[in-house]
């Protein structure tokens, strides 16, 4: 199973740089080994709204794109619900100082581990940092 961050899967509704390269890779996975999180949701909602607040989307768009998100989601993935223990080990995560990771990311990667995911995709080069450190196995996935 790989677990999608939501710099991972953003691109698949956001027209960025990574958009064909991330929806190609995902194409060339076996229906059913796709993961996110129930936080992957809310940072992905936190994202659109703080684009809506800097007025780069209206909120109509942002709404759109929500639900756009919500039906990739709905349709590709299985959505994992963080518990007490991933929080934990969040926590555990972000007090490796050398890591760097705030909050979000160290919940992204508790829940990969605590699942027992493959790997954790991101396009977060912090991310894959702090996951080498923490020997969370990740992967950019894309070049």
């Amino acid at each position: 199973m790989l677990y999608l961050d939501t710099s991972f899967i953003a691109p698949l509704v956001l027209n960025e740089a990574a958009s064909r390269s991330v929806e190609r890779f995902l194409a060339r996975q076996q229906p059913g080994t796709l993961a996110v999180s129930h936080w992957t949701r809310v940072d992905f909602a936190s994202l659109i709204a703080r684009e809506v607040r800097m007025k780069q989307f209206d909120q109509e768009t942002g709404r759109a794109i929500i639900e756009e998100f919500e039906a990739i989601v709905d349709e590709s993935c299985q959505v994992w619900q963080p518990g007490v223990a991933d929080f934990e080990l969040a926590r555990d995560f972000v007090a490796h100082f050398e890591s760097g990771l705030r909050g979000a990311d160290a919940l992204h990667l508790a829940v990969a581990r605590n699942q027992g995911a493959e790997k954790l995709m991101t396009l977060d080069e912090g991310l894959l940092k702090a996951a080498k450190i923490l020997k969370v196995p990740a992967a950019r996935g894309i070049r």
